[in-house]
């Protein structure tokens, strides 16, 4: 996969994840793909002072964009 079909999968990918984020007040924004393996994001809103927002970084955020680019090894939350 190159770089850009990445950045392509990985923005599908929070496409996806986007409509539970903004339910709740808050959003997410791809910052840089780092070495093809690593996503940094920035939540942003209600997202950002979250107490749970490590959590919805892993086990949402994380997990939805392996499934569309499986080679992602960590995504990462840059202020």
């Amino acid at each position: 996969m190159t770089a850009e079909e990445i950045k392509i999968n990985v923005e599908k990918a929070l496409d996806e994840i986007r409509p539970f984020l903004q339910s709740d007040g808050g959003d997410i924004k791809l910052i840089e793909i780092e070495n093809n393996t690593i996503v940094k994001v920035q939540l942003e809103g209600a997202c950002n002072s979250c107490s749970v927002n490590q959590m919805t970084l892993k086990s949402g955020v994380e997990m939805t964009i392996k499934k569309y680019v499986p080679q992602i090894e960590q995504v990462i939350n840059v202020k």
